[in-house]
């Protein structure tokens, strides 16, 4: 019989739309490129005027603390802008005339460069090339002397070419509207440009309230709370960050036009805005703005001296600006990636001309702050901020899965410079061992990736084991500046160190050399979570054993050993779906060590609070522990307890110990 006829795939929906909306963000991401392209002779002004607004927004408060009304204070300031324009205008255009009518003083100076330069290098290179050619003199002699028979000959003396005949070409004189047009025409599109700035800047300083208004309205009129706060506190820190900016490069510009004029630099003014004005792009800046200066100095010195001094000052300078004075005013960075930085000044540029890539960086800039406060634009917060794209737990996970337990033992040497061994394991090691577990259960990681993940896993443990468990300084200063207003959770105990036990301060049933014993779940990776509890418990003095999930099956509970052992911490990544599991575990362990104390680990987080505690209804224990640290707190506590444990009934109605916090237990019935 032939076969049945197949129906036909459908998409699923969720694809079809995912590329759908790819599709759709492309399209729009084009037309948005494609507009600011064409129309960049009306948005340059408003991009000029919105800068200018965050600049300028500052002065207005102040003309406003000084009792002068809106409108009087808006125009003063706009006005106090103007004038800065039009004064460095008019120092570029003075200087570029004065350099102009200065060059050919140069052109011998300039010579002698070359020709020295040129005896240096070139002379070498042609006495070097003169010197082959004569080697092989001898092989093209030779061939000189037996021309090929098929070479024709030629005429020695060709007949003289007839000399050509001068064409004068006179152009008409111009009229006074023609040298009108020739002058001003390379002028209006600049000043209509300045003259559209500084007139929308006005109405932008004008209606500020009204238009945050609106932008709130546009993207966060569902919590008005949150969104006025992220919208004044992004307003004021990038005002208060090009303001800083400006003056930062005005200082830088300053600096330099005094250096050059002591150097004896011809234009120093010249070089000295032009500085400033590069520098507002970070990292190629600088340089691009010394390299002007350079050529001169070593046009205008006969000697090299001029050219060294001006390179050392523009070196001195920088690096005294963006290592000392910048961090002090305003951190370290702008929260821009490097690479963010040259791509935006590469596309700005583009799109811009020179003009876009002066303001390629507050331009930027707007876009981050925009992808921070915004929830539809947090893409832009990725793509152009400085902040990793990975949490460290999925950065911890992404390692393990790629197989590179190197990265990961590079992360977690950077992470345990502010926490300690066992903060880090609970806060890193054991959420990214939780995503791999999920995995495993969904069965995207096969067995072979599973061991191969153990094994890393494991030679991470060892790798770690040189390290202490004491909280850092800094952990301690992080965690005691901790309130109660905390969104995730009720505030967290004062951090402390667990002490390190020596055998003397050990109760008597704590003395032998592993009285603590680490039981396995039956999880993919609760073994590897056993592993780090054992070796934090022997940091802090006391020895561990493991023992794996197969070992106290209900066929093999009798047969290991039990000597010795005055604790048992039961290991699970996930209690909350092994619950009957767990509860029957604790019977035999209770039926083969009556007298120990047992610990089982919860492993959640401090939100699910009422989650942890149907977990402590349904799994009775002595102790129940949120994290490795507490774990390993509650049994230095029961360590170092002269008396033994009260007496236990038969679970579950024995009373629960239940760590809450560090350090802290309670008893409930």
């Amino acid at each position: 019989m032939p076969a049945a006829a197949r129906p036909p795939t459908m998409a699923r929906p969720a694809e079809s739309n995912a590329s759908l909306t790819a599709l759709f963000n492309l399209i729009l991401f084009v037309v948005i490129v494609a507009g600011l392209y064409l129309a960049r002779e009306v948005i340059i002004p408003i991009t000029l005027a919105v800068l200018l607004a965050f600049v300028l927004a500052p002065v207005v408060k102040l003309l406003r603390r000084l009792s002068i009304w809106r409108v009087p204070s808006v125009f003063l300031a706009v006005l106090l802008a103007i004038a800065v324009v039009l004064g460095i205008a008019g120092l570029i255009g003075t200087q570029i005339a004065d350099m102009a009518s200065q060059v050919p003083r140069y052109e011998t100076t300039i010579r002698a460069k070359i020709e020295a330069v040129r005896q240096s290098t070139f002379d070498k290179a042609s006495a070097l090339v003169t010197r082959w050619a004569r080697q092989l003199e001898p092989a093209q002699s030779d061939q000189s002397k037996n021309p090929s028979p098929n070479t024709k000959a030629t005429p020695s003396n060709p007949s003289p070419e007839q000399k050509p005949l001068p064409v004068e070409v006179h152009q008409p004189e111009r009229s006074p509207l023609e040298i009108a047009e020739s002058i001003l025409t390379p002028v209006v599109s600049p000043l209509a440009t300045l003259a559209a700035t500084f007139v929308v800047a006005i109405f932008v300083l004008l209606q500020r309230e009204d238009l945050r208004d609106r932008l709130i309205s546009l993207f966060g009129s569902g919590d008005l709370h949150r969104t006025t706060l992220a919208m004044d506190d992004a307003a004021e820190r990038l005002s208060n960050y090009l303001l800083t900016l400006l003056g930062i490069n005005a200082a830088f510009a300053v600096v330099i036009g005094i250096g050059l004029i002591f150097i004896g630099v011809p234009s120093p003014l010249l070089w000295a805005v032009l500085s400033g004005l590069l520098r507002f792009i970070p990292y190629i800046g600088a340089p691009l703005s010394a390299i002007p200066p350079l050529a001169l100095a070593s046009a205008v010195d006969p000697g090299w001296s001029m050219l060294l001094w001006t390179a050392a000052l523009y070196v001195v300078v920088e690096i005294t600006t963006s290592q000392g004075v910048e961090p002090f005013l305003y951190g370290h960075s702008t929260g821009l990636s490097p690479i963010s930085v040259l791509v935006s000044a590469t596309f700005w540029t583009w799109l811009w001309g020179p003009l876009g890539l002066i303001l390629s960086t507050p331009l930027t800039l707007c876009l981050l702050v925009l992808g921070r406060h915004v929830d539809r634009l947090q893409f832009l917060d990725v793509v152009l901020g400085d902040r990793p794209a990975l949490t460290p737990v999925e950065n911890f996970y992404q390692r393990m899965i790629a197989g590179d337990p190197d990265e990961a033992l590079d992360q977690a040497e950077l992470l345990l410079k502010e926490h300690s061994l066992s903060t880090y394991y609970d806060e890193f090691a054991l959420e990214g061992m939780k995503l791999a577990a999920h995995d495993v259960e969904r069965g995207v990681i096969g067995a072979e990736k599973l061991e191969k993940i153990r094994e890393d896993l494991s030679a991470l443990i060892h790798e770690l084991d040189a390290f202490d468990d004491s909280a850092p300084p800094i952990e301690l200063r992080d965690r005691e500046k901790e309130d109660h207003d905390d969104q995730h959770g009720p505030p967290k105990a004062p951090v402390e160190d667990i002490p390190v036990l020596e055998r003397e301060e050990l109760a008597p049933a704590w003395r032998g050399e592993t009285p603590v014993l680490c039981v396995c779940g039956r999880g993919p990776l609760d073994d590897t979570a056993a592993a780090m509890m054992a070796q934090l418990l022997d940091k802090h003095g006391l020895g561990a054993r493991i023992v794996s999930h197969a070992a106290i099956s209900r066929s093999r509970a009798e047969s290991f050993s039990a000597e010795g052992v005055a604790m048992i911490c039961v290991i699970y990544l996930e209690v909350e779906d092994n619950v009957p599991h767990v509860r029957h575990l604790l019977r035999r362990l209770h039926q083969r060590l009556p007298k120990a104390t047992v610990l089982v680990g919860l492993w959640s987080e401090a939100s699910a609070a009422a989650k942890n505690e149907r977990l402590r209804m349904g799994v009775s224990a002595d102790y129940h522990a949120n994290s490795l640290r507490e774990a390993v707190r509650a049994c230095v506590v029961a360590a170092t307890q002269g008396e033994e444990p009260e007496a236990k009934p038969t679970p579950p109605t024995r009373p629960v110990l239940t760590v809450v916090g560090e350090g802290s237990k309670s008893s409930s019935s």
